[in-house]
């Protein structure tokens, strides 16, 4: 009769565990342990990567979509001031219009990252908890 993984027959059960058996059989079955996590972790790892690499290429066929979209509303628009105005009027006011809302895109994003490339008031805070020790230590 075999109970272990190796093949190997347990000691009988007549005779107790030697300190030796029971030291033997503690490392073969944490090192068991140890494999079997990281087969598990591996396998988890391969099915995110999966699962990420499909959600990142339907999201890139959306964006393409919604780019598509977006020239076709904008071109649905200078139609439709051109019942209105002349065609050229209507494309170059839907022109202006976008070139207006990109502006405001850039500068509202030149603003985050002039925020975001400050120096973070931890610095500050941790120099001035340096100084006040190093004074502390001189007294």
């Amino acid at each position: 009769m075999t109970d272990w993984d190796d093949g190997r027959t347990p000691p009988p059960a007549d005779e107790p565990p030697t300190m030796g058996t029971l030291m033997e059989k503690l490392s073969e079955q944490a090192t068991r342990l140890v494999r079997a996590e990281i087969a598990l972790a591996k396998a988890e790892m391969a099915d995110k990567a999966k699962r990420s690499a499909i959600g990142v290429g339907l999201i890139s066929v959306a964006v393409v979509i919604v780019l598509y979209a977006v020239g076709v509303l904008i071109w649905a628009g200078i139609i439709g001031l051109a019942e209105a105005w002349p065609l050229w009027l209507s494309a170059l006011v839907v022109g202006i219009f976008l070139v207006l809302v990109a502006g405001l895109a850039v500068a509202v994003a030149v603003s985050q990252l002039k925020r975001a490339a400050r120096r973070p008031e931890t610095v500050d805070r941790v120099k001035e908890d340096v100084a006040t020790i190093k004074e502390g230590m001189k007294r």
